[in-house]
């Protein structure tokens, strides 16, 4: 007799004889003769008794076709046949219609799921062909049953889930010191330590671009300052040993002879040591220069992750005072403003300046030179952006003016806005960590469900018991996918479990990674705090004082149960400001099916950002930063604050300093600045007319507006969703020509 059904997914059952008789009812009412009851009951009794214990769905229709070809009702069983077939074709029908998406290079939210790879590729094509195989897998094998509920029904999206089969982690920050210091292996060749500035530069690439194959997720350089630092210095020596043998002189005793900075400067009228001191200078300042060069077009043009994208890199610097590190600040500024090719803005890396009081912010600090001219390569070329160190949670007791090491306690980010640094399970660093997996909460769907309910604290109190739920199952999610990583062996990450990753120095090859993994974090991400305060109060945050109160509400009690989640899991738990990009228009797309077009909540084909104001609504970046800044204390785990200019920024930078010290005012701790910046697509030309149609340079009319998706460039819209693009041009500026 049949018990259980093992359903095609792998799920296990109660078997429900109903479910027969439905069929083949459904089979019979196809047929000229129409029902017959007795025969359906005597089907069903026959195969449930006869079955065995535990069968397939599968079998079981087997099953039922033989009873009915022995039966007298032949043309039922040809009816339920060719059913079995139009459900088996209907099922694969889904995967086939993607595929042809994919092999016909269309363009949609499938194949512009990630605006950084290029799907019409043919290595762009086997990753959305192995993308979109493997999400149903993980759907069926690899979630638990309330998990997989909460997904299919549009509460819960799992980032990257078509890479959960490979066990691999999301982001690292990398201590490039380990590498330049003592060479790597990432399977096959090995590479030697460095041992000048140039070598320097071209393993901080290959670093992040070997990396980026072992994960799913951003890779970045928490002190790219420090670590070239002395590189620069190696190279100087270089250059006084050439002028030694050009002399036949000894000058060894220039070799670490103090200096205040590396600028160069006309020989004409130096003598002597003076002389060769100054010509060492200005030949390492080339040397930097070309190494900065070097490393800027590497991460914009050698590709990764299976041949099909470039890094998706970011680097931090700024609080090193050194010569050598000024050196290498200035000479990537420098590099950065110039472009690339013909002029063109750098995508890769996304450059963070990490702002800080005493070392480069006020007018009397070292760096402070260094700090006007970031702000004004941000104003031509969008990068860097800004990192607040003197923000409350992005301090360290620890840091000291004088420590050489210091850059080990400032708080570093990455990619969009990834943020880790608290750390329960060992020092408080970004170095050496990442994020393990995270996962991001349609908090609107909450809202929607509630919305009718006409006594506002009984609706606003149902939210909440709603949002309870959802993140006890997103918890148990990341943990269950923890659980899964953690069985990963170290030699499935040659270069990460290797070189990259805390703690992974003591891991030999045939060990897993679960002693050294807890150090990342596990991210719980909510998107649309807009739209789900206009359905429980009929007003978002950005115009409501009343809308605000609730929202830093619900984020504070988020941040709450997913602390009680660190205790209850043992994990770094975060709550993350989701950088939504491919997931902007899912959840959107879904609700509006369900609830219908609500005005300010699924009117448009996106939910706004995490907690940001709505990219469409009229205010000043002053009221918008007012409203924004106190959600960046609760989200931890990455926000990001940013502002819209008003045309050609690139002759003001004084308004990117006036941003910085809004940053500053607020306790903000990430921000960036968008404004305008055109691209001939056809000869790359780049400049700032409010509504260029054809390049000054080539003539060309292929014109894109170069922009920022969510914390990172794209160089072209054509790779953006249907989602983002309706985002995009619903951007309105914050601050207008006139700075007001």
């Amino acid at each position: 007799m049949i018990q259980t059904v093992v359903k095609r997914d792998g799920r296990i059952v109660g078997f429900n004889e109903e479910k027969i008789q439905a069929a083949i009812r459904k089979a019979m009412l196809h047929t000229d003769k129409g029902e017959d009851p007795k025969l359906i009951l005597q089907i069903t009794d026959r195969i449930a008794l006869k079955g065995d214990p535990q069968m397939t769905v599968e079998s079981i229709q087997d099953a039922v076709e033989v009873e009915l070809m022995k039966s007298s009702r032949k043309d039922v069983a040809q009816k339920y046949i060719a059913y079995r077939n139009q459900r088996s074709i209907a099922r694969k029908a889904k995967t086939r219609d993607i595929f042809l998406d994919i092999v016909n290079v269309k363009s949609n939210d499938i194949t512009r799921e990630n605006a950084n790879m290029n799907a019409d590729t043919p290595a762009g094509m086997m990753m959305k062909f192995a993308s979109e195989t493997t999400k149903p897998f993980v759907d069926d094998y690899l979630l638990s049953e309330d998990v997989r509920y909460a997904v299919e029904h549009n509460y819960l999206h799992i980032h990257d889930k078509d890479y959960y089969p490979t066990k691999s982690l999301t982001c690292i920050q990398h201590p490039l010191d380990n590498i330049l210091y003592n060479g790597f292996s990432a399977g096959h060749g090995e590479s030697r330590a460095a041992k000048r500035i140039e070598t320097a530069s071209v393993l901080a690439c290959i670093s992040m671009e070997c990396a980026q194959n072992e994960m799913h997720g951003g890779q970045a350089i928490p002190a790219f300052d420090f670590y070239l630092a002395p590189f620069v210095r190696l190279s100087f020596i270089e250059e006084v040993k050439a002028l030694e043998d050009l002399y036949g002189a000894d000058y060894s005793h220039l070799y670490n002879k103090p200096l205040d900075d590396y600028e160069k400067k006309e020989l004409n009228g130096l003598e002597g040591e003076e002389r060769v001191l100054q010509h060492a200078i200005n030949k390492t300042v080339t040397r930097v220069h070309q190494a900065m060069e070097a490393f800027i077009h590497n991460m914009n043009t050698i590709h990764s992750r299976g041949g099909n994208q470039v890094v998706f890199s970011s680097i931090n610097y700024g609080t090193d005072t050194s010569a050598e590190g000024r050196c290498v600040m200035r000479e990537l500024l420098l590099s950065t403003y110039r472009g690339v090719g013909n002029g063109e803005t750098a995508i890769f890396p996304i450059q963070i300046w990490k702002k800080k009081r005493g070392v480069n912010y006020l007018p009397e600090d070292r760096n402070y030179d260094l700090y006007q001219l970031a702000c004004k390569v941000t104003a031509r070329r969008f990068f860097p952006n800004f990192l607040n160190l003197d923000a409350s949670y992005n301090q360290d007791d620890e840091w000291r003016a004088d420590d050489p090491k210091r850059y080990i306690h400032e708080v570093a980010t990455m990619g969009c806005r990834t943020r880790v640094y608290e750390n329960r399970f060992g020092p408080k660093t970004s170095i050496g960590r990442g994020n393990l997996s995270f996962s991001t909460i349609n908090i609107v769907r909450l809202a929607l469900e509630c919305k009718d309910i006409a006594d506002e604290k009984q609706r606003i109190d149902r939210f909440f018991a709603k949002l309870d739920n959802v993140l006890e199952v997103t918890a148990k999610q990341l943990d269950e996918r923890y659980q899964f990583q953690k069985t990963a062996f170290a030699k499935q990450f040659p270069l990460l479990m290797h070189a990259l990753w805390i703690g992974a120095d003591k891991l030999k090859p045939t060990d897993t990674v679960e002693s050294v993994i807890n150090q990342g974090t596990l991210g719980i991400g909510f998107i649309g705090l807009a739209e789900c305060l206009k359905a429980l109060v009929g007003a978002h945050h950005g115009e409501s004082e009343k809308a605000q109160e609730l929202g830093l509400k619900i984020i504070t009690y988020m941040r709450d149960r997913i602390n009680e989640f660190c205790e209850r899991y043992h994990h770094n738990y975060s709550v993350l400001a989701t950088p939504a990009e491919g997931l902007s228009g899912k959840f959107t797309k879904r609700d509006r099916a369900d609830f219908g077009s609500i005005e300010g909540i699924t009117d448009r084909d996106y939910y706004t950002n995490s907690n940001h104001v709505p990219v469409y609504y009229q205010c000043s970046a002053r009221h918008k930063a007012e409203v924004e800044a106190p959600y960046h204390n609760l989200t931890r785990g990455g926000h990001i604050f940013y502002v819209e200019l008003d045309g050609d920024a690139t002759h003001n930078p004084q308004v990117i300093m006036n941003v910085v010290d809004m940053m500053d005012k607020y306790d903000m701790g990430y921000g960036s600045v968008n404004h305008n910046r055109n691209r001939c697509m056809d000869c790359g030309y780049e400049n700032a007319a409010p509504d260029m149609q054809v390049c000054p340079k080539c003539g060309g009319t292929h014109i894109d507006r170069l922009q920022r998706i969510t914390g990172y460039l794209v160089g072209t819209t054509d790779r953006w969703n249907h989602a983002k693009l309706s985002e995009l041009n619903d951007r309105i500026t914050h601050i207008k020509k006139e700075n007001d």
